[in-house]
């Protein structure tokens, strides 16, 4: 079974450490250095690197890992191999990779929005009597807790279908996202929904984890799915929601999609979280 840690860098990234047996790998290692005190501080030998698009946050320690283990595979998106440094094993979707010294694979989901080659890892539970791990997700700045990742490169159409892609795998998949943006996304979406009791409690339980200096995530892709406004485009509520705040009718759920990220883009966060 995996153990995964939460390394926290920069002011809210989240560096994903997963270990077993004494071997790790790391997804989006944007700092090196501390990913390096990590594997120093518990001993560990570094097997893989997972990548899931360009950004700086997400790739700039690469060069630092690969000089103190100058033979580990990094892996990442082949779509964007010219502007990810480092890069040993480009991936498309569709794509199954094995880290042995894990004992886990992957499956490579391509999840265009964010970036136009972004991917996802998906790890599913091995079906042996007795195993019962849950499914795990990286999916880098596509799906966070309550939110979804800004379309600096992709579409709405696309990013809509990467994540309906997403909200299709099992509900009890846990969502391993690369920031800390649950309170302000939070936030988005009770303004939203403001009359979502839901929300509201969500609000509560996830300001009671930051107090105690615990992190929001993961999450679930059952929670995302009821809760998290990107995944829910195609209820009349959010239609009446995004229609009332533009002035004019959205029933398609792209175009409710759309909106919503053009809401969430300009939207500025209230100081009641």
């Amino acid at each position: 079974m995996i153990t995964v840690t939460a390394l926290p860098a920069f002011n809210d990234n989240y560096l994903w450490l997963l270990t077993h047996n004494g071997a790790a790998a790391v997804v989006d290692p944007g700092d090196g250095e501390v990913v390096l005190t990590a594997l120093r501080a518990r001993s560990l030998h570094l097997a893989a690197i997972l990548i899931t698009h360009h950004h700086g946050d997400h790739t700039g320690g690469i060069a630092a890992l690969r000089a103190a283990y100058p033979n580990v595979p990094v892996y990442g998106p082949g779509a964007e191999a010219d502007r990810i440094s480092g890069l040993t094993e480009m991936l498309v979707g569709g794509d199954r990779i094995e880290i042995a010294a894990l004992g886990a694979a992957f499956e490579i989901i391509a999840v265009p929005g964010h970036t136009l080659g972004h991917i996802a890892y998906y790890n599913a539970p091995s079906t042996a009597p007795g195993d019962e791990s849950k499914p795990l997700l990286f999916c880098g700045d596509t799906l966070f807790a309550g939110g979804c990742g800004r379309l600096f490169e992709g579409t709405a159409a696309q990013m809509y279908t990467s994540l309906a892609q997403l909200s299709a795998l099992p509900a009890e998949t846990r969502v391993y996202c690369a920031h800390e943006y649950t309170l302000s996304n939070l936030d988005f979406a009770t303004a939203v929904e403001p009359k979502n009791t839901a929300l509201a409690a969500e609000v509560q339980r996830v300001k009671q984890l930051r107090a105690d200096g615990v992190p929001s995530v993961p999450t679930t892709i059952g929670h995302e799915r009821a809760l998290n406004p990107f995944l829910r485009s195609s209820e009349p509520i959010l239609a009446a929601a995004v229609s009332a705040h533009e002035g004019k009718t959205q029933a398609d759920p792209v175009a409710v999609f759309a909106a919503l990220r053009r809401w969430k883009d300009g939207y500025r966060p209230r100081n009641t979280l």
